[in-house]
């Protein structure tokens, strides 16, 4: 595999660090909200679910429009505004000793959607054959920052109360604009350009939604970060009924997640034969677990292997879903079913949040858990008529400032090289769009037809 060159580097691990940086402030809540928001003014179960999942609801609302204004202003320029938005919020929180204050304040954070325009600006700092390289380095750097937030938070929560954590997320945005600022490579003039494969396009997302392969996937990631979030409303009270105090639930998380990698590793490795049945043996995983955590009773072990049980087919579903989208996605229309994509992610947050704390005021903890593993069975329906995806990578060719063939005749000509298996040519952009098999495709015929035309 070829190495990054000085500025891939130094765009990796800026990125990377500014990602994580501002994903553990967020993090950290997770795991103490539903503790720390009951010492809130005008607190209810519901209200303190609504405070956890409203950030999802403005990240899915903005998460598209931050992108295609990062396209028009500038990728730092958003960046800035969305850190911004998340400092303020954290600061209006802290300052807040009701629960309708601390719920404006997430839902200011939630207002920063930046995760589109990061993205876009790790695009623009690679080459072709670097990006999958590069964003899968930002995506380890996500699941660090979580696993690294659910053992800290309840160890601050002791230390610090909810204002102290929402002080700790001001300053982690801070940092993270500090990181864009004085260690993110600015982008090369050569490089802006508006690059379809990793921004949204407001013309394709219609084409997007009805793809039904990736409506199967967005709502299946819907369904992941509404049972990410409602069980974190849960499992924290559900510690505290079984005796174990606030300040060693990290204990608990990070037994959990060493004991997750037993059932995380080989699944991914056998996700390389096939990636659906894998899907239905982790969401089958999922309702399990959700069973288990709820009708699990005094013993330290059996909560720590539940929980792990939970843990280690979430980490597979998170690293598998987000793949096949790229995959799936047609054409130079990748960043447009990312962004919707990450929309109904967050969407699933926030109707996680309110679901969770709702049942919790309702039905109690235990009987949360089962309703939401017979959720995860509801998802076997949506993915019952999935088709096995092609393993298929994207492809891009710069194109001569001028050419003797018109768009359509030079997508009909790629597609005759061997390899290819889709085409999208767009002069404007000076670029070819494809999707092709890495390891049958021809890369000297495809120079050569550009060459030749």
């Amino acid at each position: 595999m070829a190495a990054f060159n000085s500025l891939e580097r130094r765009a990796a691990a800026s990125l990377s660090l500014v990602y994580a940086t501002r994903m553990m402030g967020l993090f950290l809540l997770l795991p103490v909200m539903s503790i720390l928001g009951q010492e809130l003014h005008g607190a209810t179960p519901l209200l303190i679910g609504v405070a956890l999942g409203i950030y999802g609801l403005f990240q899915a609302v903005l998460q598209i429009p931050f992108g295609m204004m990062s396209d028009r202003f500038g990728r730092k320029r958003v960046i800035y505004a969305g850190l911004a938005l998340l400092v303020i919020g954290s600061v209006v929180a802290a300052m807040s000793e009701s629960i309708w204050g601390v719920i404006v304040g997430r839902a200011l954070q939630g207002a920063g959607a930046i995760s589109a325009a990061v993205m876009a600006l790790a695009a623009d700092l690679s080459r072709d054959d670097q990006r999958t390289k590069m964003m899968a380095i930002i995506g380890a750097s996500i699941g660090l920052s979580f696993v690294l937030s659910i053992m800290l938070g309840p160890v601050l929560m002791s230390w610090l109360g909810l204002s102290g954590i929402f002080v700790a997320i001001a300053t982690t945005g801070l940092l993270s604009a500090l990181l864009v600022r004085f260690t993110v490579p600015d982008l090369p003039d050569a490089n802006r350009l508006h690059n379809r494969d990793f921004s949204a396009d407001v013309h394709q997302l219609g084409r997007v939604i009805k793809n039904p392969e990736l409506l199967r996937l967005d709502i299946g990631i819907l369904l992941l970060h509404l049972l990410i979030t409602a069980t974190f409303v849960c499992v924290p009270l559900g510690l505290l009924e079984r005796g174990i105090a606030p300040d060693t639930h990290w204990k608990v998380y990070l037994s959990a997640c060493l004991f997750s990698l037993l059932i995380m590793i080989p699944l991914i490795g056998l996700s390389e034969k096939g990636v659906k049945r894998v899907l239905v043996i982790s969401i089958i995983g999922l309702a399990f677990a959700e069973v288990f955590i709820g009708l699990t009773g005094q013993n330290w072990w059996l909560i720590v292997l539940s929980i792990g049980i939970f843990f280690g087919f979430l980490n597979v579903l998170e690293s598998m879903l987000p793949t096949l989208v790229s995959r799936i996605a047609p054409v130079a229309c990748r960043g447009s079913a990312m962004g919707v994509y990450s929309s109904s992610q967050f969407l699933g947050a926030f109707i996680g949040g309110v679901a969770g704390g709702w049942m919790v005021g309702v039905i109690g903890v235990a009987k949360a858990h089962v309703v939401l593993g017979l959720l995860c069975l509801c998802w076997l329906l949506v993915i019952r008529r999935m088709i096995e995806p092609a393993r298929l990578s994207s492809y891009q060719l710069s194109l001569p400032a001028t050419q003797t063939l018109n768009e359509a005749e030079l997508e009909q000509q790629l597609r005759t090289v061997e390899g290819v298996e889709e085409v999208s040519v767009n002069f404007t952009d000076k670029v070819a769009y494809l999707k092709v098999r890495k390891k049958t495709l021809n890369e000297q015929a495809l120079q050569d037809c550009i060459a030749q035309n």
